[in-house]
């Protein structure tokens, strides 16, 4: 019976370790997020060194309904040192019953469309459609790359563009770490 409250004992030292090295871990987490807005306290522009400080990662999910130009699409914040972000509930919308009615209508109408969409898809209809516009496609793109190169041999001539193989080999000093 001792041995046996012993080891309940010690699985129950190890399990409130845990809990207390996951505490400080985080108690450490949140006094780095501080020193980092400390750090940026006061600034005038946001630069890419503040965001990869700040944010973590970013992820994107696909959007609920396909082929449609107004849906929802979940993105998720991963903030350095305190993890996902969940904007605090701003409370909830009260529509009126007119605004109620037009909102269910528009949803009503996309719901057609997409099932429009769906048909036409297992049909084949838009595969044909890609394929008759597929040359059309690719001329705009052509196009649109003339466009890109011709700008960008303007820019060479002014003097604002410079590629790296027109570039002069740097050569680095004596006695400096490459």
């Amino acid at each position: 019976q001792y041995n046996a409250e012993r080891e309940t004992m010690e699985s129950e030292k190890k399990s409130l370790q845990q809990e207390v090295d996951q505490y400080e871990k985080q108690a450490n987490a949140a006094e780095k997020f501080a020193a980092l807005i400390d750090k940026y306290e006061n600034f005038d522009e946001l630069t890419p060194t503040m965001i990869n400080e700040f944010i973590d990662k970013i992820l994107v999910h696909e959007r609920d309904r396909k082929g449609s130009t107004d849906c929802r699409q979940e993105i998720e914040i991963y903030f350095s040192f305190i993890g996902r972000y969940i904007p605090p509930h701003f409370g909830e919308v009260h529509m009126t019953p007119e605004e109620e009615e037009a909102y269910r209508k528009r949803q009503a109408k996309k719901d057609r469309l997409h099932q429009n969409y769906l048909k036409r898809k297992a049909k084949g209809e838009i595969k044909a459609y890609e394929d008759r516009t597929k040359d059309k496609y690719e001329a705009r793109l052509e196009k649109i790359h003339e466009m890109k190169e011709q700008c960008r041999q303007e820019d060479i001539a002014k003097g604002v563009f410079i590629p790296v193989s027109m570039m002069a080999p740097q050569v680095p000093a004596v006695g400096t770490p490459q």
